[in-house]
């Protein structure tokens, strides 16, 4: 008989559905043109990138001409960050942040950094939340862009583009406003043509799509400078011939959400509170993640156990979480760190994330687990 696994680690990737895998497959089997060439083929490969187009701004809410495709959600954010900068270099070299984006935000702003841009950290407090005030009087007239991200990748707190966007939009109307987008993007209710922001990235892989498949949404009118030059595929802003299977396949797995999200939405709350509430009956764990954050996540921590330590007694046990976003590598979480928690908690931190076919089974594995974890593993 097959062993039982729990996995928890949705938010570092996703098993692809299949309706991604077949579309991929059939990329691959069946449409061999180079959706460049102006032969028969050709445009049969052009067709199929075009309804994966259409079928990613259906989820996004946009239209299908402000997709543009990636190999992912860091080539996503780089273009956003390194091609929106450059667009607006002339008009102020400052740039406005958080102090909890993903690395690939965070990274490629400390590169900027120094290059000579001055960049403008905000920190969350404590329990995760970022305030909008806060971020937008951090902008000024020499603030060329913004990047913050929707939902956070660690703790699932959300945070509030909208509001912020507005401020930004009365403070300096010139200010390119970039939204990390990939932990929402499928999992939230979201328009992002409603959301007052110039820029978002999406990714595949987090919604059960391909992985090297992602998106930028760059709203009509805003201009952005390419990273990568070529063929100018992708009305050129990103060239290089296009990954039609990983494109396909994330159109199929957009089209799969397309009107399922507010479903899934209430499913996933109902997952996370049944998690929420067992996790805080356990003695010596403390939640993270703020109750009315996404409900995919749930960031925990066991004080005084080191995170990796549990984290594979976990997996021997069947159960798969994370001990923080699946790019840090098991360094300590820069997250979290921002948010000024003790070093005991950042330390035994871990991640449980879901998507739409997370059962409860999964959660009572982990529970089960955590707790014969707790009576087994030596403190550090």
């Amino acid at each position: 008989m097959e062993e039982k696994t729990a996995y928890l680690d949705n938010a570092a990737t996703t098993r692809a559905c299949p309706a991604a895998v077949e579309a991929a497959a059939r990329m691959m089997r069946d449409c061999v043109g180079n959706p460049s060439s102006l032969h028969a083929m050709g445009l049969a490969s052009a067709r199929e990138m075009a309804a994966a187009r259409e079928a990613v701004a259906a989820l996004l809410g946009c239209q299908a001409e402000c997709v543009t495709f990636t190999s992912g959600g860091s080539e996503a954010n780089n273009l956003a960050v390194f091609g929106g900068a450059a667009a607006r270099a002339r008009r102020g070299k400052k740039l406005v942040t958080t102090a909890a984006e993903h690395s690939s935000v965070s990274e490629a702003m400390r590169r900027l950094e120094s290059e000579g841009w001055e960049v403008a950290y905000v920190k969350p407090g404590p329990d995760g939340k970022l305030d909008a005030g806060a971020f937008a009087d951090a902008v000024d007239e020499r603030t060329a862009l913004v990047s913050m991200m929707l939902v956070n990748n660690e703790t699932g707190a959300i945070f509030p583009v909208a509001e912020a966007a507005k401020r930004i939009r009365r403070k300096n109307p010139e200010t390119l406003i970039h939204c990390d987008g990939v932990q929402a993007f499928g999992k939230l209710p979201l328009r992002v043509s409603r959301m007052e922001v110039d820029l978002m990235s999406v990714s595949g892989h987090k919604i059960c799509g391909p992985k090297g498949s992602g998106a930028l949404y760059i709203r009509r009118g805003v201009r952005v400078l390419p990273q990568i030059c070529g063929g100018g595929q992708e009305r050129g802003l990103r060239s290089g011939t296009e990954n039609l299977p990983a494109i396909a396949g994330f159109g199929a797995a957009c089209a799969a959400l397309n009107g399922k999200v507010p479903e899934n939405f209430a499913r996933a709350e109902a997952l996370r509170d049944r998690l929420r509430e067992q996790l805080s009956e356990m003695s010596g764990v403390r939640l993270i993640s703020p109750a009315d954050g996404s409900p995919y996540i749930v960031n925990f921590s066991v004080p005084g156990y080191r995170s990796e330590t549990m984290l594979h007694f976990l997996e021997s046990r069947g159960v798969f979480v994370s001990s923080g976003s699946a790019c840090s590598k098991g360094a300590k979480s820069p997250v979290l760190l921002s948010m000024g928690l003790p070093a005991p908690v950042v330390d035994g931190a871990l991640r449980a994330s879901f998507i739409y076919g997370t059962s409860e089974e999964e959660l009572d594995m982990l529970v089960s687990a955590l707790r014969e974890g707790i009576a087994r593993v030596a403190h550090k």
